[in-house]
């Protein structure tokens, strides 16, 4: 789980941000499991676990 209390809209904008990243060729974060092809699935897992190197600033 993220060590933050992120809210829904800041949620989505890490993960569809990340989504545009793994999309273009960014490396994954975590352990692809297999058969995932979808960004937006592997960035929410990446968020899930915190693995995310993105910042809010409020």
């Amino acid at each position: 789980m993220a060590a933050e209390k992120f809210t829904k809209f800041e949620k989505a904008r890490i993960i569809g941000a990340r989504a545009l990243q793994l999309a273009y060729g960014a490396p994954p974060l975590v352990k692809v499991p297999p058969g995932m092809i979808n960004p937006i699935d592997l960035a929410e897992i990446e968020f899930d676990k915190g693995a995310i190197p993105i910042t809010i600033l409020r």
